[in-house]
């Protein structure tokens, strides 16, 4: 069954009105007709069971047959803190993340971050991009939300956001003794909303560290092997979603 979003304001009682790009998608792309059921998110955590009783240039509208709690979110908040990588690299991460179950990226500037973006302008199309496949990778996954991606923060702005959250924690290549990381990885687990902050290409600079450190974070290792950024928030949403998922069997 196909998969679309639409804001509050679109839903009423019985009825959902679809516009925008889906209305093409669903009449010349898919080919649909009245009568296919289709699946409809709110964006919130709701999934609208649906039917289409009419299709025109402008709206598809979409009986409710069925309204249900979304099925596909962890509960657990997961909030990604990516050290800004090179290139198109963030792309691949927040398609990854989304589909692992993140609820927020947040791209932050590190002090051994190669890439830069001081330009206003270009740093608005970069999120405008950046969101756009967090909302693909949501509706190919079958997201109850579409995670968003924050505007860049500086490493200590990320530090005061991340405060506010129940735990943060730091894969980091000098942390040792992974029974312990694993022990901090279930404690974590049991938490309502978690910080996960991953160095750029170059790592962390060790000022970095202690200030994390200092806030309460817990480092943890992932393995003996030295991973790419890219690599490393990917691993550790993985090893939180299953472990979560285990949690909350």
């Amino acid at each position: 069954m196909h998969w679309f979003y639409v804001k509050h304001s679109q839903i009423t009682e019985k009825q959902i009105y679809i516009t925008g790009e889906d209305v093409n998608h669903i009449k010349n792309v898919l080919r649909m007709n009245k009568g296919e059921k289709i699946v409809i998110c709110d964006g919130e955590g709701k999934d609208y069971y649906c039917s289409i009783s009419d299709i025109d240039k402008s709206q598809v509208v979409a009986d409710i047959l069925e309204i249900n709690d979304t099925e596909t979110e962890l509960p657990v908040k997961i909030y990604l803190f990516q050290g800004l990588p090179k290139k198109d690299k963030m792309e691949l991460i927040i398609q990854k993340a989304v589909e692992l179950g993140v609820y927020e990226i947040i791209p932050v500037s590190m002090k051994r971050c190669v890439a830069k973006i001081e330009d206003k302008k270009k740093e608005q199309k970069k999120l405008e991009r950046w969101q756009a496949i967090s909302t693909s990778a949501a509706k190919q996954s079958g997201r109850g939300i579409i995670p968003t991606v924050q505007g860049m923060l500086s490493f200590s702005d990320a530090l005061k956001k991340a405060a506010q959250l129940d735990c943060a924690i730091v894969p980091y290549e000098q942390a040792t003794n992974i029974a312990n990381s694993y022990d901090t990885i279930k404690k974590v687990c049991k938490c309502k909303s978690i910080g996960i902050f991953i160095g750029p290409e170059g790592g962390f600079d060790d000022g970095e560290i202690e200030k994390a450190l200092e806030a309460g974070f817990q480092t943890v290792t992932l393995g003996k092997r030295i991973l790419r950024t890219e690599t490393a928030g990917l691993t550790m949403l993985s090893i939180l979603m299953f472990e979560i998922e285990m949690q909350s069997e």
